[in-house]
Protein backbone atom coordinates (compact mmCIF):
# COMPACT_ATOMS: atom_id res chain seq x y z
CA UNK A 1 0.00 0.00 0.00
CA UNK A 2 2.81 2.44 0.84
CA UNK A 3 4.41 1.87 -2.58
CA UNK A 4 1.20 2.70 -4.44
CA UNK A 5 0.72 5.80 -2.27
CA UNK A 6 4.25 6.92 -3.16
CA UNK A 7 3.64 6.35 -6.87
CA UNK A 8 0.39 8.33 -6.66
CA UNK A 9 2.33 11.24 -5.13
CA UNK A 10 4.95 10.93 -7.89
CA UNK A 11 2.20 10.93 -10.50
CA UNK A 12 0.63 14.04 -8.96
CA UNK A 13 4.01 15.82 -8.97
CA UNK A 14 4.60 14.94 -12.64
CA UNK A 15 1.15 16.08 -13.71
CA UNK A 16 1.45 19.26 -11.60
CA UNK A 17 4.78 20.02 -13.30
CA UNK A 18 3.21 19.65 -16.76
CA UNK A 19 0.29 21.79 -15.63
CA UNK A 20 2.79 24.40 -14.42
CA UNK A 21 4.25 24.54 -17.94
CA UNK A 22 0.71 24.89 -19.27
CA UNK A 23 0.01 27.68 -16.79
CA UNK A 24 3.17 29.50 -17.89
CA UNK A 25 2.39 29.09 -21.61
CA UNK A 26 -1.23 30.12 -21.06
CA UNK A 27 -0.32 33.17 -18.99
CA UNK A 28 2.30 34.31 -21.50
CA UNK A 29 -0.11 33.86 -24.42
CA UNK A 30 -2.80 35.72 -22.45
CA UNK A 31 -0.39 38.65 -21.87
CA UNK A 32 0.68 38.68 -25.51
CA UNK A 33 -2.92 38.65 -26.74
CA UNK A 34 -3.89 41.44 -24.32
CA UNK A 35 -0.89 43.51 -25.43
CA UNK A 36 -1.78 43.05 -29.08
CA UNK A 37 -5.34 44.12 -28.24
CA UNK A 38 -3.91 47.40 -26.95
CA UNK A 39 -1.41 47.94 -29.76
CA UNK A 40 -3.02 46.68 -32.97
CA UNK A 41 -3.42 49.31 -35.70
CA UNK A 42 -4.52 49.51 -39.30
CA UNK A 43 -7.65 48.94 -41.35
CA UNK A 44 -8.56 45.77 -39.43
CA UNK A 45 -8.16 47.44 -36.04
CA UNK A 46 -11.78 47.16 -34.93
CA UNK A 47 -12.24 43.47 -35.76
CA UNK A 48 -8.84 42.44 -34.38
CA UNK A 49 -9.27 44.56 -31.25
CA UNK A 50 -12.55 42.69 -30.59
CA UNK A 51 -11.12 39.25 -31.50
CA UNK A 52 -8.12 39.70 -29.23
CA UNK A 53 -10.36 40.87 -26.37
CA UNK A 54 -12.62 37.84 -26.75
CA UNK A 55 -9.61 35.51 -26.70
CA UNK A 56 -7.67 37.10 -23.84
CA UNK A 57 -10.81 37.24 -21.71
CA UNK A 58 -11.46 33.53 -22.25
CA UNK A 59 -7.82 32.68 -21.46
CA UNK A 60 -7.80 34.88 -18.35
CA UNK A 61 -10.77 32.99 -16.93
CA UNK A 62 -9.09 29.63 -17.59
CA UNK A 63 -5.74 30.47 -15.99
CA UNK A 64 -7.25 30.28 -12.52
CA UNK A 65 -8.63 26.77 -13.20
CA UNK A 66 -5.17 25.56 -14.21
CA UNK A 67 -3.52 27.03 -11.09
CA UNK A 68 -6.22 25.58 -8.85
CA UNK A 69 -5.73 22.12 -10.38
CA UNK A 70 -2.01 22.36 -9.56
CA UNK A 71 -2.94 23.18 -5.96
CA UNK A 72 -5.46 20.31 -5.85
CA UNK A 73 -2.57 18.00 -6.74
CA UNK A 74 -0.72 19.27 -3.66
CA UNK A 75 1.84 21.46 -5.41
CA UNK A 76 2.37 25.22 -5.43
CA UNK A 77 1.39 27.06 -8.60
CA UNK A 78 4.16 29.22 -10.05
CA UNK A 79 3.27 32.86 -9.55
CA UNK A 80 6.23 35.12 -10.22
CA UNK A 81 7.19 36.47 -13.60
CA UNK A 82 10.55 34.73 -13.41
CA UNK A 83 9.01 31.38 -12.43
CA UNK A 84 6.52 31.58 -15.28
CA UNK A 85 9.23 32.84 -17.64
CA UNK A 86 11.43 29.84 -16.83
CA UNK A 87 8.61 27.42 -17.62
CA UNK A 88 7.11 28.91 -20.77
CA UNK A 89 8.01 28.05 -24.36
CA UNK A 90 6.39 31.24 -25.68
CA UNK A 91 8.31 34.44 -26.30
CA UNK A 92 6.96 37.87 -25.39
CA UNK A 93 5.00 39.78 -28.00
CA UNK A 94 6.30 42.77 -29.92
CA UNK A 95 4.02 45.84 -29.86
CA UNK A 96 5.63 47.16 -33.07
CA UNK A 97 4.36 44.19 -35.12
CA UNK A 98 1.92 44.80 -37.95
CA UNK A 99 -1.53 43.31 -37.47
CA UNK A 100 -0.58 40.38 -39.74
CA UNK A 101 2.62 39.74 -37.75
CA UNK A 102 0.57 39.82 -34.53
CA UNK A 103 -1.83 37.23 -35.93
CA UNK A 104 1.04 34.99 -37.07
CA UNK A 105 2.68 35.33 -33.64
CA UNK A 106 -0.57 34.41 -31.88
CA UNK A 107 -1.04 31.48 -34.27
CA UNK A 108 2.36 30.17 -33.21
CA UNK A 109 1.53 30.74 -29.54
CA UNK A 110 -1.70 28.76 -29.75
CA UNK A 111 0.12 25.95 -31.56
CA UNK A 112 2.61 25.84 -28.68
CA UNK A 113 -0.15 25.77 -26.05
CA UNK A 114 -1.93 23.02 -27.99
CA UNK A 115 1.25 20.91 -27.98
CA UNK A 116 1.64 21.49 -24.23
CA UNK A 117 -2.00 20.55 -23.66
CA UNK A 118 -1.60 17.32 -25.61
CA UNK A 119 1.33 16.41 -23.34
CA UNK A 120 -0.81 17.11 -20.26
CA UNK A 121 -3.66 14.98 -21.61
CA UNK A 122 -1.31 12.11 -22.48
CA UNK A 123 0.44 12.08 -19.09
CA UNK A 124 -2.80 12.56 -17.15
CA UNK A 125 -4.47 9.66 -18.94
CA UNK A 126 -1.37 7.50 -18.51
CA UNK A 127 -1.41 7.95 -14.71
CA UNK A 128 -5.20 7.85 -14.38
CA UNK A 129 -5.71 11.53 -13.46
CA UNK A 130 -9.13 12.00 -15.03
CA UNK A 131 -9.63 15.51 -13.64
CA UNK A 132 -6.42 16.91 -15.10
CA UNK A 133 -7.10 15.15 -18.41
CA UNK A 134 -10.59 16.66 -18.49
CA UNK A 135 -9.30 20.17 -17.73
CA UNK A 136 -6.63 19.86 -20.42
CA UNK A 137 -9.11 18.49 -22.96
CA UNK A 138 -11.45 21.44 -22.36
CA UNK A 139 -8.56 23.86 -22.76
CA UNK A 140 -7.45 22.05 -25.91
CA UNK A 141 -10.89 22.62 -27.44
CA UNK A 142 -10.74 26.34 -26.54
CA UNK A 143 -7.25 26.85 -28.00
CA UNK A 144 -8.12 24.93 -31.16
CA UNK A 145 -11.06 27.32 -31.62
CA UNK A 146 -8.85 30.36 -31.01
CA UNK A 147 -6.35 28.99 -33.54
CA UNK A 148 -9.11 28.41 -36.09
CA UNK A 149 -10.31 32.02 -35.69
CA UNK A 150 -6.79 33.34 -36.18
CA UNK A 151 -6.13 31.12 -39.20
CA UNK A 152 -9.44 32.16 -40.77
CA UNK A 153 -8.53 35.80 -40.22
CA UNK A 154 -5.12 35.29 -41.84
CA UNK A 155 -6.59 33.57 -44.93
Amino acid sequence: MAASKASAVDHDKKVAHELSKLLADSYTLYQKTHGYHWNVTGPTFSSLHALFMEQYTEMWNAIDDIAERIRALGELAPQSGSALGNLTSIKDGDPTFSSEEMLKDLKSGHETVIATLKSVVELSEEVGDVSSADLATQRLTAHEKHLWMIKATLS
